[in-house]
């Protein structure tokens, strides 16, 4: 059963008064003057039977040392997690603390829980209530649902533009949203935007637990998370544009580099409701996961950033991204990897292991071949797999030789809508159509030049559309015989409400790895 925003909104209304539940609230612990659910609750990371709830406590959200304004000791916290809104039937409750040590960020995951429903949760802290949060299980292992709800997301840079799309997409209440990165931005202010950042460039992780805190203050953004249980991967703003693994997008010195990555990585964790086991240890995250949406489809959600090799032929005197010729020689470097040695084995044996009709490959870059060269010669972005050639081989070869079914890859990044076909071999035209790609537009961030996606679709003929004029998100719909996907597409990103609109619908139907206009 999905709610819409505006009962869950009337329900954390409700419950946000201190005299809705007062024997809960007396027993919260005194009061810290004032409400520390500024940021909002959040869930994510679901199982067919558990669910990671997330919060982070700040009385002055913006404050310049990035600890919200909270005293310097663990503030206890109780937790429950309801069948219903109104918490009258509750399934599970505890108490824990809202650690100093982690910017009184505090997550539990919830276990025992009955697969594919809505739970309601909340957090009680010093006398105050959060907002309530509806959240959903997945699907039992061997069940397999007549249909599941995915919204897919990705780079909401603050400045750019209001997050309507994220409204949007907390008023459809999906089954889950799938965000592959982007979702805070590292710079400083920039002149005669819409919005502005707090504070300079990110580097500290006081700078990192700021600039969280003012993405989360945003009332669209608290909405989502509050509506839907998330899966979030990263890209590369959320430490630094175009890093690559251990390697700065700048040519930064390493060992900073380093301590700012880490600093990054610990902030991320924070504020995000990444599972436990996602708990930065040395400055490294395992973040790379699976979860199984019953029978009907296999999510791989991979990590492009942390183990990356640095990118392909840099300008001379710098590091990041770049386009280059067919002469750069480390384009086809068997040695570079995108993924890491380990990561790259743990996706081949759950390629292995998956027997799902539909398998969802989510992480932050394009995948598919893309020819940047209009006319004669070919070019390539090396920021993204076009700079990794034998890397992405290696997953396209692992899907054929174990036979995975409807494989289908959904990026962002590009702040375009992408979809198109993988072949076997993308270079050769001739080789068998293998998978699909779905690329989601981002939700505010700044879009592509026309004439440049125009110039993609002309060289690429296994591109089925290209387009960067529109902000917004995809709102996939799965089923047994087809995965339908709606490219949703907000008319003003500089409007808080804007409508929306489908700019267009696409089509894959099970065992076709070819995309159709609905």
């Amino acid at each position: 059963m999905a709610v819409s925003r505006r009962d869950l909104l009337a329900t954390s209304l409700a419950l946000g008064a201190a005299g809705a539940f007062p024997a809960i609230l007396r027993a919260a612990g005194p009061g810290l003057g004032g409400n520390p659910f500024t940021l909002g609750v959040s869930s994510g990371f679901p199982t067919h039977d558990s669910v990671v709830l997330h919060t982070r406590l700040a009385l002055e959200p913006l404050a310049a040392d990035g600890l919200g304004g909270m005293p310097a000791q663990d503030v206890p916290l109780r937790w429950e997690l309801a069948r219903d809104e109104r918490f009258r039937r509750i399934a599970r409750s505890g108490e824990t603390v809202a650690a100093a040590a982690q910017a009184h960020s505090a997550r539990i995951e919830v276990r025992g829980l009955d697969p594919a429903r809505d739970y309601f949760y909340r957090f009680i802290a010093a006398g105050e209530a959060s907002a309530t949060g509806r959240t959903r299980t997945l699907p039992a292992p061997h069940r397999e649902p007549r249909e599941f709800h995915l919204a897919l997301a990705s780079c909401q840079h603050l400045e750019h533009g209001h997050w309507a799309a994220l409204g949007h997409i907390a008023r459809a209440a999906p089954d889950l949203l799938v965000h592959v990165g982007d979702y805070i931005y590292e710079g400083a202010t920039t002149a005669n935007r819409v919005r502005a950042h707090v504070g300079g460039n990110c580097t500290t992780l006081a700078d990192y637990r700021r600039r969280y805190a003012q993405y989360r203050m945003d009332p669209a953004l608290q909405a989502a998370h509050a509506a839907s249980p998330w899966m979030t991967t990263w890209d590369d703003h959320e430490v630094a544009n175009d890093y690559s693994g251990i390697h700065s997008g700048r040519a930064e010195d390493p060992a900073a580099f380093l301590k700012r990555r880490a600093a990054a990585y610990q902030a991320c964790f924070e504020n995000l409701p990444l599972p436990p086991s996602a708990q930065p240890v040395n400055g490294e995250v395992a973040l790379y996961t699976s979860r199984r949406i019953g029978t009907l489809a296999e999510i791989f959600m991979l990590d492009q950033r942390q183990y990356r090799s640095a990118q392909a032929c840099p300008l001379p005197g710098r590091a990041g991204g770049n386009r280059v010729g067919e002469d750069c020689a480390d384009l086809r470097n068997e040695a570079r990897t995108m993924l890491g040695a380990a990561q790259e084995a743990w996706l081949d044996a759950g390629f292995a292991r998956t027997r799902a009709r539909w398998n969802l490959l989510a992480q932050g870059t394009v995948f598919s071949h893309a020819d940047e060269q209009p006319g004669e010669g070919r070019r390539y972005t090396t920021d993204n797999w076009n700079g990794y050639f034998a890397a992405r081989q290696r997953v396209l070869d692992g899907l054929q030789r174990h036979g995975v079914r409807n494989p289908v890859v959904l990026s962002g990044d590009i702040h375009s809508f992408i979809a198109g076909h993988i072949r076997a071999r993308p270079e050769q035209p001739d080789s068998p159509l293998l998978a699909t790609e779905i690329v989601a537009t981002s939700v505010s961030s700044d879009g592509r030049p026309p004439q440049q996606l125009d110039d993609w679709l002309r060289e690429n003929p296994d591109l089925l559309l290209a387009e960067g004029r529109y902000r917004g998100h995809v709102a996939l719909r799965l089923s047994p015989r087809r995965l339908q996907a709606s490219l949703m597409a907000l008319e003003n990103r500089d409007d808080p409400q804007s409508p929306q609109r489908v700019l267009q619908t696409l089509v894959v139907e099970a065992g076709r790895p070819q995309l159709q206009r609905g």
